[in-house]
């Protein structure tokens, strides 16, 4: 006597994507995107080890940038704890709590993404413009004495190499970039997560999606206060890192606004059983169950129309 067939529950919701069934096969899928990833790493590092651009500095010229060296109100350390750690332990908390390994992965690459293209872009345009800093002055000239050339006027910088260098860096903003790169992906995170465009009018989920931007913000003011940048650099920054943020949120997440928007793409297409891909079906996404369900049920109507055309035909018989 064969075995009982197991009965199946129709409309029994599938087990959560975890990382343990779910892991291997979402690496193996975007394998090429973390090589990309450390790629983007080490453009970043060899753009920080190249000397930018000295464009011309007369001696008129010096009268803007004669600002006071003030240590960083928010030290280069910080930046990444605040843009990027932090986020990624709001997301692990999220896993925690709905074990959606897709949401967590992506999330992940998502930011990675956006602090890391956020950077190249950042230090690329830095090297290349080479404009100085508001406190280029005391840069160049520590013991406050100038010293120009003769015919045109152009500063002769006897300060220390690597602060006069550090001194050609200014515009973009790096600190309100990756700030805005970070805690803007950051932003468009949660409001996906909490609804925030669901037509409810509850204006405190967007103050929840406000508050890392403000942060972000304040960044780039303390940079302006502390006499390391323009206003002008901060601006740009900020529009970069958050054009960035949002082109890889999107990459990976729908709209906020949309009925989709809280859980990746990647999870309304993911395959229903994480070990088997491709195997006899058309669609690797398909699911087997709803396909067996439109085939019995083709298969009785068909049986029916038969019957019917039988007793059309006066023959009396059902089949």
């Amino acid at each position: 006597m064969p075995p009982p067939v197991p009965a199946v529950r129709l409309g029994a919701p599938p087990p959560p994507p975890c990382l343990r069934t779910h892991g291997a096969k979402m690496a193996r899928r975007h394998m090429y995107d973390w090589i990309v990833l450390l790629l983007l790493a080490a453009i970043e590092v060899a753009l920080n080890l190249i000397t930018p651009f000295h464009r011309f500095v007369a001696e008129f010229m010096m009268e803007d940038l004669r600002y006071p060296m003030k240590p960083n109100t928010i030290p280069v350390w910080a930046v990444p704890i605040y843009a990027v750690i932090l986020p990624m332990l709001i997301f692990a908390a999220i896993y925690v709590k709905k074990k959606n390994a897709y949401d967590l992965h992506h999330a992940i690459l998502g930011l990675l993404f956006s602090v890391l293209i956020t950077g190249v872009l950042t230090d690329a345009i830095k090297d290349g413009v080479g404009r100085p800093r508001p406190n280029f002055y005391y840069r160049c000239f520590p013991d406050g004495v100038p010293n120009y050339e003769a015919v045109t006027r152009q500063v002769i910088c006897h300060g220390d190499a690597k602060v006069i260098k550090e001194g050609h860096k200014s515009f973009p903003s790096g600190h309100t970039s990756w700030s805005f790169a970070g805690l803007g992906f950051l932003s468009w995170y949660l409001a996906g997560k909490i609804r925030v465009f669901d037509r409810g009018g509850h204006i405190a989920k967007l103050c929840v999606v406000i508050l890392p931007l403000l942060f972000a913000a304040m960044v780039g003011v303390s940079r302006v206060a502390d006499y390391w940048h323009h206003w002008q650099d901060v601006f740009a920054g900020g529009i970069l890192g958050l054009v960035v943020a949002s082109f890889c949120y999107l990459q990976f997440f729908p709209h906020p606004a949309s009925k989709h928007g809280l859980w990746p793409h990647a999870f309304r297409h993911q395959d229903p059983n994480p070990e088997t891909e491709n195997q006899g079906t058309t669609d690797p996404h398909q699911s087997v169950l709803p396909s067996m369900v439109q085939h019995v049920a083709s298969m009785e109507m068909r049986t029916n129309g038969r019957a019917l055309d039988n007793m059309e035909a006066g023959s009396g018989r059902a089949w």
